[in-house]
């Protein structure tokens, strides 16, 4: 990668933590109301599947891109096992460890980038990223780093939203994304640039079948993806091979 690629990779990187730092206060309202709700099921039915998939019982999971937390606290209520949550905006992990208190846990919150994960190679049975792979500089060099952290048979989570598999349903998905979610978002959250760059975030993620081709090219086995609400999200699984 040349020196140029490299710092307008740190650019984006800079200019998504500023803006996910500028609404973090009212992300998880807005989460909920946007979704109605919907983000809610979604992440328990994540804890669901990789909770059937742990091969051992005292298992280590990353939850990356963990924002202010729900993911990483849903697991650790959910499954037997030590939750670690990892993300780069600070004001989210500050409130992500803020409800990990209240509740009386001691979930670590890790402030670090998804591209270099501050971890050894080989250190989780388990690892989620929800809503967060779509913001990485290179979704690949990501991916990567998730397949290195995790133990051979390890478990990969990836929650991202996707494209609607209902005709009817596609035309309303981007008028919701692209029009009125940007306009309430922005109003609720004091950012509009924050609810702009949704909608165009989404747009240029793969969808549910090039994703999962990209999962095996980096070496990821049994991947599978499950739709979600007609395919408005997908929830793609994956194994380290032995």
């Amino acid at each position: 990668m040349s020196d140029e690629e490299s710092a307008k990779k740190r650019e984006q990187a800079q200019r998504i933590r500023e803006m996910f730092a500028a609404i973090a206060t009212r992300y998880d309202l807005l989460n909920h109301v946007l979704s109605g709700n919907v983000d809610r099921r979604w992440r328990s039915l994540l804890v669901k599947r990789v909770a059937t998939r742990l091969a051992v019982s005292d298992a280590r999971i990353l939850d990356v891109a963990c924002g202010t937390g729900d993911l990483s606290l849903a697991l650790d209520a959910g499954i037997e096992a030590e939750v670690v949550g990892l993300d780069f905006c600070r004001p989210m992990l500050e409130i992500a460890a803020a409800k990990s208190k209240d509740r009386g846990l001691t979930i670590p919150f890790v402030e670090g980038d998804a591209l270099n994960l501050p971890f050894g190679d080989q250190s989780f049975d388990g690892v989620s990223i929800a809503f967060g792979l779509r913001n990485l500089a290179s979704l690949e060099e990501g991916l990567r780093e998730l397949l290195r952290i995790l133990r051979p048979g390890g478990t990969v989570a990836v929650l991202e939203f996707s494209r609607p598999q209902a005709p009817i349903l596609r035309p309303l998905f981007r008028l919701y994304f692209t029009k009125i979610l940007p306009l309430f978002g922005g109003w609720i959250s004091g950012s509009k640039s924050a609810y702009q760059y949704l909608p165009y975030s989404v747009a240029r993620f793969p969808d549910q079948s090039s994703l999962t081709e990209m999962m095996k090219r980096i070496g990821f086995t049994e991947v599978t993806f499950q739709n979600l609400t007609g395919g408005i999200a997908a929830l793609h699984l994956g194994r380290r091979p032995n």
